[in-house]
């Protein structure tokens, strides 16, 4: 083991002894600082994540405006004599001054500046620049987490404007400027209502101004406020109608900001399609005007949506062009560092370790900024990755060097940001030092400097930070044995992802990248300390509740949005006959936790690897094609039923449970249980079987005989790729003759007749037969119409209509020819989210795609059973299921298996 000497970060650690973590549930406002427009109201501002750089939106109402209307306020002034405006002069300088260190990421000393400026207009009672000055101000405080002087000089600034606005654009212009700082400042405070008023108020002044631009601005920051709002498709409204208006301006360098900022946060908010549309448009006329550093910002955006798309070699190209083009030392190595993060992902050691002499030979041109910390973060990040991940690669020599190195690079950063005064820079720099000691296994050091990054970021309510540093000292405690504060810590870090929802899913892009490395391992961590050694019963309800909790986190992340109120239901109140299993894949065992009607929890465990369960999952699922071996299907099928059902067995029947509820972990969603086997007959043969993504989200309420009416569409030929389904025209004929049923086929099935046909009559069944795909990216889940696909993210617009105009919601959902994607061991999460988001209450679907034929016979059975009195959904497609069972020509698991209700089952 390689130590750092502890001798070089003294004066780093000063102080810190002195600090204690408070371990209480955090309930900060939410904080968000990537990609506000209004945060970045002066100019383009690049803002780089220790991780990953992002661009945020460039500002549309920036310092082009700004200058403009401080001459034309000079100029304006005819009343002042020659001294005032040379004392004005002074002042103008100490603005500009003031912006271009703002720009560079020197807020501190941006705000000695301003309030230089400040005083010389109070003094020679110029209001109105004496606001400008402190709206400024409240920008740079914003920056800094200093939010009581934010509010207060926007405050002071707002009144001293009120009673001296005139209806001229200049003065609506001002107005609307100060509006955009007041609104950023709502918005970084979480106080998201208050920020869509107050950024409506600021295009209304834009409008009046005749400044276009300023309006594009002011609607794209909204649209990002009714993202975290959960207002998706009024979001989508607003983002639509700035593309089309920004379509008609005539070209220009403003318009190619405009379109690089739409195309930045359509990245952000999932629409990863859109904005590759868009960023190309904002390239070619920053290319037309010869900008290059509009030209770098661009391809800097296109890099990191391909990023998002999985285009790696057309990611990296981009990052390439950015920093061969970019102007300033910074932008170059914003380009390289994302470079150097993406080649670490995909493992490209030989490239990764070439780029690294080329970042560091820039950092001496590096001007003194938050920008030029975090980009030093963002390098020692990435070569202490390096040195994890690929444990020796080529040309990556003397390993206590190579620390010694990044650690004096971390030294230099926290020294910087000291200087800069700027504490969330040095929270950033610090833990990142505490990750370094941790990572060479010294503990004391590293325990020291976390609980000091902790606290700074606790101290300015930056909690999108707090959560790191809260995982990291939870880790170290953990290393020391001391297991009762590795809890304490882990359960405030995920309480304080909790509080970041909308953040971490629609805010936070580096979040988005690395989802299973970077939040997941929270949750599963504070699971597998809570179940250990003998579990209280608090500690499994907590444990239980913190995986229902990441089941909601996956699903916010697949949809980039936090988007559902949850509410916690207990098992007794849905179905006193129903039992819930929670199995967990834990580093070194099978976990399961069980959930009885009126009983304590029952835990029970099995000492496994998970390289041992993900195995066995993966070979049972090849063993439920036809052309395996049945000896083979069946001893593994018994394995997991051994792992899963056979401890809990006496129980379920002592209990009388009828209905079993998983709620799945890992690889296990894409695994159907009813094709578990005891050694004699079938899960399903025994049990109704339903899939929850959590009680959380259950509505019970039981599907009435007489609500049996369904609205029926389904494709017979060959579409868009995807096979004829010729029994699906005998499936919904059949169907129809069970319940009362409307029916479209192949070219009557469209996205429009079907919204149409949901808004005029309330069809509580919607029954689907046609191709569908869940994969674990939203992109590309989605089920195929005659004139199309239809999103996943695109299906509350389509089926929750009725929820939208208070009338009853879809009670179940069939899709019967769906599929997971081939080869994505995590697709049956876009089942999940396809299920959750249809906004139906029960959905029926199929894991693979099955003989539409034993398909069509299936789902009539279902319907039939439906049609009789006290039958539920579960029970209803458990009869199908063995219907098909008892059949030789469909008893294989293959047939009948892959069929799943998610949701209500009762």
């Amino acid at each position: 083991m390689t130590f750092l000497p502890r001798i070089r970060l003294k004066k780093v650690i000063r102080r810190s002894r002195t600090q204690k973590i408070a371990l209480i549930p955090s309930r900060l406002k939410v904080i968000s600082r990537c990609i506000g427009l209004g945060l970045l109201t002066l100019f383009l501002i690049t803002w780089v994540f220790p991780t990953q750089a992002q661009h945020p939106p460039i500002p549309l109402t920036g310092s082009t405006q700004t200058q403009f209307l401080s001459r034309e306020l000079l100029t304006g002034n005819r009343e002042q004599d020659i001294n005032s405006v040379q004392e004005n002069d002074k002042a103008l300088t100490q603005l500009e001054q003031g912006k271009a260190l703002y720009a560079a990421g020197r807020f501190w000393q941006a705000i000695r500046v301003w309030q230089q400026a400040m005083q010389g207009y109070q003094a020679q009672g110029d209001r109105i620049h004496y606001a400008l000055s402190l709206s400024y101000l409240s920008l740079a405080y914003q920056e800094l987490g200093q939010w009581q002087e934010a509010e207060q000089t926007i405050t002071q600034s707002l009144n001293l404007v009120a009673n001296l606005l005139k209806p001229t654009p200049t003065h609506q212009r001002l107005l609307a400027q100060l509006l955009n700082t007041q609104a950023s400042l709502h918005y970084a405070q979480g106080q998201m209502e208050a920020a869509l008023e107050t950024w409506k108020q600021a295009e209304q002044a834009y409008q009046e101004a005749g400044d276009q631009t300023g309006v594009f601005g002011s609607q794209i920051n909204q649209a990002q406020v009714l993202q975290a709002l959960g207002l998706y498709r009024r979001s989508q409204i607003t983002l639509e109608r700035v593309q089309t208006q920004l379509q008609t301006q005539p070209d220009s360098l403003l318009k190619a900001a405009g379109l690089r900022s739409l195309g930045v946060t359509l990245q952000v908010v999932g629409n990863l399609e859109e904005s590759q549309q868009v960023l190309p448009q904002s390239l070619a006329i920053t290319q037309r005007f010869d900008s290059a550093s509009d030209q770098s910002a661009t391809l800097f955006s296109l890099g990191n949506t391909a990023r998002a798309l999985q285009e790696f070699e057309d990611a990296i190209a981009y990052y390439q062009q950015a920093a061969s083009i970019a102007i300033s030392p910074l932008s170059q190595v914003e380009a390289q560092l994302n470079q150097l993060s993406l080649l670490i992902e995909t493992r490209n050691w030989t490239d990764a370790q070439a780029l690294v002499p080329q970042i560091q030979a820039e950092f001496p041109s590096l001007p003194l900024s938050r920008t030029a910390v975090y980009a030093q973060v963002n390098l020692a990040e990435s070569l202490i990755k390096m040195g994890i991940v690929s444990q020796s690669p080529p040309n990556f020599t003397g390993a206590k060097a190579q620390l010694r190195a990044i650690a004096q690079l971390l030294a230099r950063a926290i020294h910087q940001a000291r200087q800069l005064n700027d504490t969330r820079a040095e929270s950033y720099a610090l833990g990142q030092l505490g990750h370094l000691y941790m990572e060479t296994q010294q503990w004391l050091e590293a325990r020291e400097l976390t609980e000091k990054a902790l606290s700074l970021a606790q101290g300015i309510q930056a909690t999108e930070i707090a959560y790191r540093w809260q995982w990291q000292l939870s880790q170290i405690l953990q290393h020391q044995g001391n297991l009762t504060g590795a809890i304490a810590a882990n359960r405030e870090a995920v309480h304080t992802l909790q509080s970041l929802r909308s953040d971490l899913v629609a805010i936070n892009p580096d979040v988005q990248f690395s989802f299973r490395e970077t939040v997941e391992p929270i949750y599963r961590n504070l699971v597998e300390l809570l179940l250990n050694n003998q579990p209280t019963p608090e500690q499994l309800k907590e444990a239980r509740e913190t995986i229902e909790s990441l089941r909601l986190a996956e699903l916010e992340n697949f949809f980039r949005e936090a988007c559902w109120q949850v509410q916690r239901q207990a098992i007794d109140q849905i179905d006193p006959q129903a039992s819930v299993i929670y199995p967990i894949i834990l580093p070194d065992h099978f976990a399961v936790i069980v959930s009885l009607p009126g009983k304590p929890l029952r835990y029970f465990q099995t000492e496994l690897t998970q390289t041992q369960i993900d195995s066995t999952i993966e070979q049972l699922l090849q063993a439920l094609n036809p052309v395996w071996s049945n000896k083979e299907r069946l001893r593994l099928s018994q394995q997991l039923y051994d792992w899963l059902i056979r401890p809990i067995e006496p129980e379920l029947k002592e209990n009388e449970i009828k209905t079993l509820v998983f709620v799945l972990d890992g690889a296990l969603r894409n695994l159907p249980m009813a094709a578990l086997y005891d050694g004699q007959q079938y899960l399903i043969e025994n049990y109704n079987i339903a899939l929850s993504v959590g009680l959380q989200l259950i509505e019970p309420r039981s599907l009435l005989p007489q609500q049996l009416k369904a609205l029926t569409a389904g494709l017979t030929e060959a579409r868009d790729g995807f096979p004829a389904l010729p029994a699906v025209k005998l499936e919904v004929e059949n169907i129809a003759a069970q319940i009362p049923t409307k029916v479209f086929l192949n070219q009557q099935f469209t996205h429009q007749t079907l919204q149409e046909q949901i808004e005029a009559t309330p069809f509580p069944i919607v029954h689907l037969a046609t191709h569908g795909q869940f994969s674990s990216k939203a992109e590309n889940t989605f089920l195929l119409t005659w004139n199309g696909r239809i999103k996943v993210k695109d299906l509350d617009q389509l089926l929750q209509v009725r929820q939208r105009q208070n009338t009853n919601p879809i009670e179940l959902l069939v899709l019967s020819a769906c599929q997971t994607a081939t080869g994505d061991k995590r697709a049956a999460l876009g089942l999940a989210g396809l299920a959750v988001r249809s906004g139906a209450r029960s959905t029926l679907a199929t894991l693979w795609s099955v003989n539409d034929e034993s398909t069509a016979q299936l789902m009539v059975e279902f319907y039939r059973q439906l049609t009789q009195s006290q039958v539920s959904k579960a029970q209803a497609l458990r009869q199908a299921q063995l219907t098909l069972l008892r059949q030789p020509k469909y008893q294989h698991p293959y047939y009948w298996a892959p069929f799943v209700l998610v949701g209500n089952w009762l």
